[in-house]
């Protein structure tokens, strides 16, 4: 075999991954969709202090079980409409 063919598991590991992100719903009104707002902190390179950036996701939800305020990890995954291309995969906390 040729150092540049790939065999097929090679293949498999390369397609299963798929980017995870933790973060908070903010709203539940739409059907079998929420929205995720994801924040991260990242060092600012030149005054080493902490900034806070916010992202909001369209996440794929499709028992509806999710409401705001929960904690929830959401998966990237197929487009499933215009704006979605994450999933929700687990909830890690309900809100009260």
């Amino acid at each position: 075999m040729a150092d540049n063919e790939t065999t097929k598991q090679d293949v498999e590991v390369v397609k299963g991954h798929h980017k995870e992100l933790l973060g908070k719903i903010v709203s539940d009104k739409m059907d079998k969709t929420v929205v995720v707002q994801v924040t991260r902190r990242y060092k600012h390179p030149l005054f080493k202090k902490y900034i806070s950036r916010r992202l909001k996701y369209k996440a794929h939800d499709e028992t509806n079980q999710c409401h705001v305020g929960d904690d929830v990890v959401i998966q990237e995954c197929r487009p499933i409409s215009k704006q979605k291309r994450w999933r929700v995969k687990e909830i890690t906390k309900k809100a009260l």
